[in-house]
């Protein structure tokens, strides 16, 4: 996240400030809010600053337009769901591929159409890479623990080797979900995930790293 620190700085935030957090915070929340009823393309930056409460000079204190804010939502939504995935040690819980599929597939569809905007064709190449890496560590790490039994370092993801099965893994997740939300998510997050999850598995069975 250097880059969204780097511009929050020349923009005279500091997401050091609480303030600065809070009001952040309320301008995703905000966008959040309004995309379940209207397209984003709809959306205008009084429409965002009216529903958080501040006015259209404290939006562009840290945004430049609807689309970038729009780009820090996703990225911080993706971080949170990462985040709030179960990571079992050896032992807990034996298989949570499932379990974690379709908690990704769910969060995609309740916020689908902001997610169909930013991964679409003419969406935001920075959020599309920011949700390939944070899977493809996400990969690595369930294939380290299927491998070895073990959680991995604490100081993931700053430790994560190149993994070619995790990103090959993590560009087709994003590929399948993607081209999912494109077509108006015809199936269930719940399909979905079952459909998923023995292609996943198979990517690593045949590397053999996971047998």
């Amino acid at each position: 996240m250097a880059l969204t620190r780097d511009r929050d700085r020349d923009r005279g935030g500091d997401l050091g400030d609480p303030r600065v957090r809070r009001t952040q915070a309320a301008l995703r929340h905000a966008l959040i809010d309004l995309v379940q009823d209207r397209e984003l393309s709809r959306i205008s930056v009084a429409d965002v600053a009216e529903r958080a409460g501040v006015s259209r000079s404290t939006f562009y204190d840290h945004f430049r337009d609807v689309h970038e804010l729009a780009d820090a939502a996703c990225t911080a939504m993706i971080d949170g769901l990462i985040e709030a995935i179960p990571n079992p040690g050896a032992g807990d819980v034996p298989d949570t591929t499932t379990g974690t599929l379709l908690t990704f597939f769910a969060h995609l569809a309740e916020h689908a159409r902001l997610y169909r905007r930013v991964l679409g064709p003419e969406g935001s190449a920075r959020v599309v890479d920011h949700v390939r890496r944070r899977a493809t560590v996400a990969a690595h790490v369930g294939a380290h623990r299927t491998a070895t039994g073990d959680d991995a370092p604490a100081d993931y993801p700053a430790q994560t080797p190149h993994d070619v099965p995790a990103a090959f893994t993590a560009g087709a997740l994003i590929g399948v979900a993607t081209d999912w939300l494109q077509r108006g998510c015809p199936r269930p997050p719940d399909e979905m995930a079952a459909l998923t999850r023995p292609l996943l598995m198979a990517l690593y069975r045949g590397d053999g790293s996971t047998d």
